[in-house]
């Protein structure tokens, strides 16, 4: 199931193309609103103050309710824009923002606007065409879900089965313990106060992929498949599969997962390895942990450089931004890793 996205933040729609989609599959389209609703902007002080009802409206691809096997094609208008906060700093560059990469790749015409297409708000696609893989998945009995696990060094529970995670869907703010989510939403909002931002992350579970997918070869090894898909994702600057980098502070024998037999299969009594050795699915789950940067977008005055001329200056940046993108994004990792899963299986 190959997809691209398509749109800019300020243009007039944004959507997502599908190819590979299997015929025959009774899409849900209330299932798909759900998930765009769970990512949409403007529900929470902890979030940007643009609104969008990020409606989807299907163009292709589906007949009497089942997809054709054509091209499923998806669009998401746009409705409130305020583009003249980005004129002041069409030629200088937001530090850690995509804006001056995409100026030189783009020889200066890019679209500046919201961020053009390096905006958050391509996720809004992204998020759509995940939830038909998600619906591809559940025939084959694959079920994925995510947490916040940190915001500023404020952690969450530990992720334990998958149910804990359909319970976190539901919630405006996913996080598996409310305590912790209160003192991360404070993090947000003292940052916010601050004209400042901060960063977290979020661990994601693929629960249901059969042993014996992928390869440890370039190409279908399943973490590089994972990870080429979730760093796709704006924002994401790092991901660990299983323990991750706490593997550096451990023993083989407290890293190894001891095998035994449960219910008449082979599994493991802890899942370190998140699920894949030797680039190879081993039948557990397949959890990872995303990192997630700050928001670059911030009303600090921050030092810049004057594309026309040459010359250093300084930025003060307008408009409205997520203080903290990674409640938003939780649906997002979950799009992600769902399209990456539908690849791993060869859907």
């Amino acid at each position: 199931m190959r997809h691209m996205i398509f749109g800019e933040s300020h243009g007039p729609a944004i959507g997502v193309v599908l190819e590979g989609v299997p015929a025959g599959l009774e899409l849900d389209l209330e299932a798909v609103q759900r998930e765009l609703d769970r990512r949409k902007p403007g529900q929470d002080p902890t979030a940007t103050a643009r609104r969008e009802s990020d409606t989807v409206q299907v163009l292709s691809g589906v007949f009497e309710g089942k997809t054709t096997g054509a091209p499923l094609a998806m669009l998401i208008r746009n409705s409130d824009q305020h583009s003249q906060d980005y004129e002041a700093i069409r030629y200088t560059p937001r530090p850690g923002h995509g804006d001056y990469a995409g100026f030189i790749k783009s020889q200066g015409c890019q679209d500046y606007r919201g961020g053009g297409h390096f905006s958050g708000r391509l996720t809004a696609p992204l998020v759509a065409a995940g939830a038909v893989a998600k619906q591809a998945l559940a025939l084959r009995g694959v079920r994925v879900g995510a947490h916040i696990s940190s915001i500023y060094g404020i952690t969450d529970a530990s992720l334990e089965d998958a149910g804990a995670l359909e319970a976190v869907a539901a919630k405006p703010f996913p996080v598996l313990d409310d305590a912790k989510g209160e003192e991360m939403r404070q993090a947000i909002l003292e940052a916010k106060n601050e004209q400042d931002s901060v960063g977290g992350a979020i661990e994601c579970a693929v629960f249901g992929l059969p042993a014996g997918l992928g390869a440890p070869d370039f190409g279908r090894n399943v973490e590089g498949i994972f990870a080429q898909y979730l760093f796709a994702v704006p924002a994401v600057k790092g991901v660990d599969f299983g323990a991750g980098v706490a593997f550096s502070l451990m023993r083989g024998s407290e890293a190894n997962d001891p095998f035994e037999v449960k219910d008449g299969r082979v599994v493991t009594k802890t899942n370190h390895a998140g699920g894949v050795n030797g680039g190879i699915t081993n039948g557990m789950p397949v959890t990872f942990e995303v990192t997630i940067r700050p928001t670059p977008s911030i009303a600090l005055l921050q030092e810049s450089v004057d594309l026309r001329t040459g010359e250093e200056t300084e930025i003060e940046i307008k408009g409205r931004h997520d203080p903290c993108i990674v409640p938003r994004a939780v649906p997002v990792i979950e799009a992600a890793a769902a399209l990456a899963a539908c690849e791993v299986l060869g859907i």
